[in-house]
């Protein structure tokens, strides 16, 4: 006891000796965890992203190939110059400019995405968004080489 009543007289001079007892003084060292430990939380960071929707918008150049929309079900419709991916993508067949219209859609319902997510809309009228690509006009820079 004189070791402990000694260490709380030289380190805390200003507090009363009287107040101090070696329960208060162990209580006062001793240091709790601030965050629980464990395993780590479900779902955080586990699922990569899958960067669905718009990827060219109205106005964007594009080059062949190039992929417009990333989709699950059929929400853009392949339009002018534009094809239609097995998953669901449309891309651009053509160099030229995005154009996006909303159309009256007439679809073919042979194909199988169009029979899975428009079951039962055969007699509805149907708008969907469009994608068009409208070629680049091509250079006139013809010289006239020889005449026949």
């Amino acid at each position: 006891m004189s070791l402990l009543s000694n260490f709380v007289s030289t380190s805390f001079n200003n507090i009363n000796k009287a107040l101090v007892t070696p329960s208060t003084v162990f209580i006062d060292f001793c240091r709790f965890a601030s965050k629980k430990s464990g395993t780590s939380t479900q779902n955080a960071g586990n699922s990569k992203p899958k960067h669905r929707g718009w990827l060219k918008q109205d106005g964007h150049i594009v080059r062949t190939g190039t992929i417009l929309v990333k989709q699950r079900t059929t929400r853009f419709h392949p339009g002018l110059n534009v094809g239609f991916g097995r998953n669901g993508n449309l891309y651009a067949l053509h160099p030229g400019k995005v154009i996006i219209t909303c159309e009256k859609a007439n679809l073919n319902w042979e194909h199988k995405w169009v029979r899975r997510n428009y079951r039962g809309r055969q007699d509805q009228t149907i708008y969907k968004k469009y994608y068009n690509v409208i070629p680049e006009p091509e250079h006139n820079r013809f010289k006239l080489i020889d005449k026949v």
